[in-house]
């Protein structure tokens, strides 16, 4: 290998731990937010101030004159009236950390992004995915106080059509970066069969599809009520008029909790199914086995975790880890995804290495 191309190795290896650290701050944004949106801390803060409000109240009348906006809106006077201005304290830091991590998030990936730009390391054919998702991001931002107004004014919560998105926004940013810092490693493509690749990424589409219906669980506090297993509502499959009492139908799939609920557990058995499927698909064919055994693994941890979720109603310690690992497990779906995809990345990169060493 020439030095050339050494060093071109090299700056891509740099890339892609850049990229990694942006997605394990999203990854831990994500958490985060999950906690805030649990201790029904999201609306703590009533203002959306990008720049001044990266500084916290850092005096007592401060504090006061948040507490008074935050006493304005229906959640305080429907849910927390009375609360202590030390009590408002915790919820605001919740919704406060939330907010920076965020911005930080930002930062950790714009600097670098610019400053790979202008020394040449990032392969030309990733340039305009990546501008895609810096606005996908700062998209996100303006989404997330889409999603906190709709709590401002009637309520007591945000509304679940707007956290559902913001959630499935923020977890598909993540999920195309660490796409694409797979894809920046320098390892021989394997040869997979058509069928085995279309099941890995089926797995990943439909893990991001799910992650949305449980933030409409979530929002809807669907996981509170019909906390039996594995029959709701007395039994396997609810009654149409119990499913489809709303008009128009539609709304059922956004605003019935008992819809809602089932339409989480079914679409998880048919991620489960799937999962043990694509295993046992690659492990027939002689194929890479080992990651669709992790995935199939995983898929199965996450579905038993979600059951105790939901026969304990939801408490927020396995709520939150319910949450947690459902990223982990998108995480493992897009790697093995990718990783059966590898062929195409790994010439953008060999030619990037020849562009570089000419």
């Amino acid at each position: 290998m020439t030095e050339p191309a050494k060093a071109s190795e090299i700056q891509l290896r740099a890339v892609r731990r850049w990229l990694l650290a942006a997605a394990a701050m999203i990854f831990l944004t994500l958490i985060v937010g999950g906690a805030t949106r649990l201790t029904e801390s999201g609306l703590s803060i009533v203002e959306w101030k990008p720049i001044t409000g990266v500084l916290p109240p850092l005096s007592e009348n401060e504090w006061r004159a948040e507490f008074s906006k935050y006493q304005t809106i229906p959640q305080y006077r429907e849910l927390n009236r009375g609360m202590s201005l030390d009590a408002f304290k915790t919820i605001y830091w919740w919704e406060w950390s939330h907010r920076l991590l965020a911005r930080l998030t930002g930062a950790v990936f714009l600097l670098p992004f610019l400053f790979f730009l202008l020394r040449g390391t990032i392969p030309k054919q990733l340039h305009a995915r990546l501008w895609g998702i810096f606005a996908a991001g700062a998209a996100l931002g303006a989404v997330g106080w889409w999603m906190v107004s709709s709590g401002l004014t009637q309520g007591v919560s945000v509304s679940q059509y707007r956290l559902s998105f913001h959630l499935t926004l923020a977890t598909a940013i993540y999920g195309a970066i660490v796409w694409t810092a797979q894809q920046l490693t320098l390892r021989k493509p394997a040869e997979v069969p058509s069928r085995v690749r279309l099941g890995a990424v089926a797995i990943a589409v439909l893990l991001l599809f799910q992650i949305y219906l449980g933030a409409l669980v979530a929002g809807l506090d669907a996981g509170l009520v019909y906390n039996t297993w594995p029959t709701i509502d007395g039994t396997f499959v609810p009654s149409p008029e119990r499913l489809w009492f709303l008009e128009p139908a539609w709304r059922n799939l956004f605003e019935n909790t008992l819809t809602v609920q089932f339409q989480h557990r079914m679409v998880a058995y048919a991620i489960w199914l799937l999962a043990i499927w694509h295993a046992y698909d690659a492990w027939r064919r002689r194929r890479p086995f080992a990651g669709a055994a992790v995935l199939a693994g995983a898929v199965t941890l996450q579905a038993g975790l979600g059951i105790v979720t939901l026969l304990h109603q939801a408490p927020i310690s396995l709520a939150l880890a319910h949450q947690m690992l459902a990223i982990i497990v998108f995480t493992i779906a897009v790697v093995q995804a990718e990783g059966l995809s590898h062929r195409e990345m790994i010439e953008v990169q060999r030619s990037s290495m020849a562009e570089q060493g000419a």
